[in-house]
């Protein structure tokens, strides 16, 4: 699926197919990466698979992840065939997969006889990706995985994304799975104001009134907040749309932006542990945001006024 309504075409063998697995329930910057991703004519957008997060909001967070899903496409008018869903809960442990619909979509996908490069990005834990690897390693070397997670080199610590399934991770930074990590120091990078949202998304229809407000609701909810807020911690007026940097490495991927290292593992507590002996990963140190949320605000706002 590819939105292509620009006075510009992408050129030929510059395409990607991209599949996006997503816990968009999770909290509220999901959604506007979902809505980037659908509107960037270089995607061939070929799946878009809801995760679980955990069950400490919800018993049910795969299928609220999905309803997500569904309403943003709804709001956006598009086909939602490519939705399906991933897995209910996290990995029983490094060798056991969770089969699901989105795992064998990831298996089909790769398998498939294209010359169009595959991306996959993972916005909450890595279930998915694990799962369909240990059910077909075959997969391996046919795509490229983009993980929004992990905490702040070298030492690691707690990071939510993680949080929902340590053995997942080990299982894909264990793996030949060529792999691109955005770690929580890198996705923090993204910081925007609300009124900076109120004043760019706010006024783009319904869509754009939609991402606001569920914004809004959610970082002024009971689970946004420890009281006193920690030095550099939120302060009622900005969010961090941490999961855009995955549609912007697609877009523009620049290479001093990123590190090689052996893909290190994680313990329980999750710091890394580093294992010179696995194949190396590029670990990002910076992303653009302002080309980011530029190119998002202005693939938002184009399409609400087209559409309307």
């Amino acid at each position: 699926m590819n939105y292509n309504n620009y006075h510009f075409t992408i050129p030929s063998g510059l395409n990607i197919r991209v599949i996006t697995n997503t816990d968009a329930k999770n909290e509220a910057d999901d959604q506007y990466a979902i809505v980037h991703t659908m509107l960037s004519p270089r995607f061939e957008n070929v799946g878009m698979i809801a995760a679980h997060f955990g069950d400490i909001k919800s018993p049910h967070t795969m299928k609220d992840s999905y309803d997500e899903i569904v309403k943003l496409f709804d709001l956006m008018k598009m086909d939602k065939s490519i939705i399906t869903c991933g897995a209910p809960y996290a990995m029983p442990d490094e060798k056991v997969p969770v089969d699901s619909p989105g795992a064998q979509l990831i298996i089909e996908e790769a398998m498939k006889d294209s010359d169009i490069p595959l991306f996959i990005t993972f916005l909450g834990p890595l279930t998915d990706m694990a799962s369909a690897y240990l059910l077909e390693p075959r997969i391996a070397e046919r795509l490229t995985c983009i993980w929004i997670g992990g905490g702040v080199y070298p030492n690691g610590g707690a990071e939510y994304n993680l949080s929902n399934d340590i053995a997942a991770a080990n299982a894909v930074f264990n793996s030949p799975i060529p792999l691109w990590q955005v770690p929580k120091n890198v996705y923090q990078q993204m910081l925007v104001s609300i009124v900076e949202l109120e004043e760019r998304i706010r006024p783009q229809g319904e869509l754009g009134k939609y991402l606001f407000e569920q914004l809004v609701e959610h970082a002024h909810s009971k689970f946004a907040y420890r009281i006193p807020v920690p030095p550099g911690g939120r302060t009622g007026e900005t969010w961090v749309l941490g999961d855009n940097p995955a549609v912007g490495l697609m877009l523009w991927d620049h290479p001093n932006d990123f590190d090689w290292i052996p893909a290190p593992n994680f313990t329980q507590d999750m710091h890394y542990i580093h294992n010179l002996s696995n194949r190396p990963i590029r670990v990002y140190k910076h992303v653009d945001s302002r080309f980011i949320l530029e190119d998002m605000y202005a693939k938002i706002n184009k399409f609400t006024r087209i559409s309307s």
